[in-house]
């Protein structure tokens, strides 16, 4: 069975910083593309960061400079170090993982993050 746990979310003042962590079991995890999205009310899910197994990363524009996404193969973990955090930021944080061989994918249940001005 599958699990991706995210923790690590809160209330943080604008400018403020969070982790968030994803715990990964059941999948291969060196097989799979590892992946941060958000989704704020009323609004579409979007991609946040990704980081394929050897450390290829890329991010959402509006996250480049502020976010790093990280993994610990060893632990089958995903991390997202988030900086200065903005008001825009507020949205629930899904971890994904995505099989690039089976191509099967899966979602965490969310952690919230909210950013206060």
């Amino acid at each position: 069975q599958v699990h991706l746990v995210e923790s690590g979310g809160g209330l943080v003042q604008a400018g403020g910083s969070l982790r968030l962590s994803c715990a990964a079991s059941g999948i291969i995890f060196g097989r799979n593309i590892m992946g941060w999205y958000r989704q704020a009310p009323g609004k579409q899910r979007e991609l946040v960061a990704r980081i394929t197994s050897s450390g290829i990363t890329n991010y959402a524009d509006s996250v480049k400079g502020r976010f790093t996404i990280s993994r610990d193969n060893a632990k089958n973990t995903v991390y997202l170090q988030m900086n200065s955090l903005k008001p825009e930021d507020t949205a629930a944080y899904y971890c994904n993982s995505n099989d690039f061989i089976s191509g099967r994918a899966y979602w965490g249940q969310g952690t919230q993050v909210t950013v206060s001005s």
